[in-house]
């Protein structure tokens, strides 16, 4: 009887050789485009948004050294990083005016109030245009679309607002513009891409009505556009000042940015005339350019203050109400 003897394994025989390794293969070599193509584009990119924002920010800067410093340091061109003939002389005059506090306080009722009614009418038009229910939607959003290309002119909506019994007063202000239709296109929208109508139809079996659902649930969902109207109408209400212009005629009631148009004429007035209070007509100049710049400051810290703490709501507002799935 013979036997046959298997050779040993490598694991079990302790004395012989390992296997060969095999030979390690070297990385492929990357091409140059590879190798330096993303960090030249995160470089580039940076330096791009670097100069965009001194591009942006510098010229707010360069006004609010400006209104410290002397015009004629600004006009020889000596004021560039830092106030140069440091004074307050701007802000003296403009402040020692009554009517510059008394416009603050229009302004801000008149932007309180405006945005208010402007973010309700917006919502509520908006949300009952996007309802598929709506008898006559598709008729009444082209009459709303149709006032963005037919417009009476400025004598027919004095006209109107004369009629309605509103001159002199704040509604003239506030209602004639409250209802922006490219708003009311972008809260709708909103509405359609994002309210379901499973939503409502599951609200409706428990017992909500359209009020209730509308308050409860269609606006707890639509807080980013909520703070888009908002900021939309913040901006455009603080800095009106056209239809003041053309509808007020008591001076108390005027607002901020109409008031320091007044003040800047009648500075640019008094320049040119000279009065007894100034020394020259170079005195006089240099206090005109020193209220110009103070005036710009004053009227725009209130949205710079305001606007930042909005600007996230702001860009996911646009977002969601301006795509269409």
């Amino acid at each position: 009887m013979t036997h046959t003897i298997s050779p040993p394994s490598p694991a079990t025989d302790a004395g012989s050789n390992p296997p060969p390794r095999q030979p390690r293969r070297l990385p492929p070599l990357r091409s140059f485009r590879e190798r330096f193509g993303d960090p030249a584009f995160t470089v580039v990119s940076i330096g791009t948004l670097l100069v965009a924002i001194a591009v942006i920010l510098y010229p707010l800067y360069f006004i609010v050294i400006a209104s410290f410093s002397e015009p004629s340091a600004i006009l020889n061109g000596q004021v560039w990083l830092w106030p140069k003939g440091f004074t307050v002389e701007g802000y003296q005059r403009i402040f020692a005016d009554p009517a510059i506090l008394r416009g603050f306080a229009n302004s801000v009722l008149y932007t309180v109030l405006g945005t208010t009614i402007s973010v309700v009418l917006i919502l509520c038009g908006a949300y009952a245009l996007s309802r598929r229910d709506l008898f006559g939607r598709k008729v009444i959003m082209m009459v709303f679309i149709a006032t963005m290309f037919i417009d009476g002119g400025l004598i027919a909506r004095y006209l109107v607002v004369r009629d309605l019994g509103m001159l002199d007063t704040i509604w003239a202000v506030v209602l004639p513009g409250s209802v922006g239709v490219w708003n009311l296109i972008i809260a709708r929208a909103f509405f359609e891409n994002n309210v379901p109508g499973e939503l409502r139809e599951a609200a409706q079996l428990d017992g909500a009505n359209d009020f209730r659902f509308f308050f409860q649930i269609v606006l707890a969902l639509s807080k980013p556009l909520i703070f888009l109207m908002i900021m939309i109408h913040l901006v455009a209400n603080w800095n009106a000042f056209f239809d003041a212009l053309i509808y007020l005629d008591d001076e108390s009631k005027y607002p901020l940015q109409l008031v320091l148009r007044n003040v800047l004429i009648q500075s640019e007035v008094t320049s040119a005339g000279g009065t007894a209070g100034l020394d020259s007509y170079a005195a006089a100049q240099r206090l005109g350019e020193l209220i110009k710049y103070g005036m710009i400051v004053i009227s725009s810290i209130p949205l710079l203050v305001v606007l930042p703490f909005m600007q996230k709501h702001f860009t996911k507002g646009a977002l969601l109400g301006a795509v269409k799935s």
